[in-house]
Formats: structure tokens, C-alpha cells, sequence
């Protein structure tokens, strides 16, 4: 092997070594914003499951009522049902 063909066959590897430097710290790079990415996208699936969850136990309670309003032979049902309207609609 000639002197000329080692340092070109040197130089072929000090410039894949530095590619592959890059491209490793690329993927570095995109493999943390899949993650960030990811963990965002946990944080607002579990707001929208504790909204869910309050929602629903909102309109239990209101079912409870109302069932107790329906099997309830008192006299002040319009009064419960007016106490059951909601007051942001007003």
C-alpha cells in the first residue's frame, strides 16, 4: 500500500467517525424531542381524563337526585328541581 492510498484510506475513516459523530447526536436530538413530545401528550391525556372523571361525577350526583326526587312522595319537589337548575345558565 502506497503512502498516498493510507492516508486516504486514514482520512476515509476520520471523516466516517465524524459523520457518524453527527448523525448519532442527531438522533440523540430527535429521540429526546419523541420523548418531550410524548410526555406532553401524557400531561394533556391525563386532564382530559380528570375532567371526565369530574364531569361524570357531576352528572352522578345530578342522577342521584333525581332519583331520589322521582321515589320521593314529598310535597317541595319543585323547589329540589328548581335547586337542581343550573346556575350558569342564568
Amino acid at each position: 500500500m502506497s503512502p498516498e492510498d493510507m492516508f486516504a484510506f486514514v482520512a476515509l475513516l476520520i471523516g466516517l467517525a465524524i459523520t457518524l459523530g453527527i448523525f448519532s447526536d442527531v438522533y440523540k436530538r430527535r429521540l429526546q424531542f419523541k420523548e418531550r413530545e410524548l410526555e406532553l401528550l401524557s400531561q394533556h391525556t391525563a386532564e382530559k381524563a380528570a375532567q371526565y372523571a369530574a364531569q361524570s361525577e357531576r352528572l352522578e350526583q345530578r342522577v342521584r337526585v333525581l332519583e331520589r326526587i322521582a321515589t320521593d312522595k314529598s310535597t317541595d319537589v319543585a323547589l329540589q328541581i328548581e335547586g337542581l337548575r343550573d346556575p350558569s345558565v342564568n
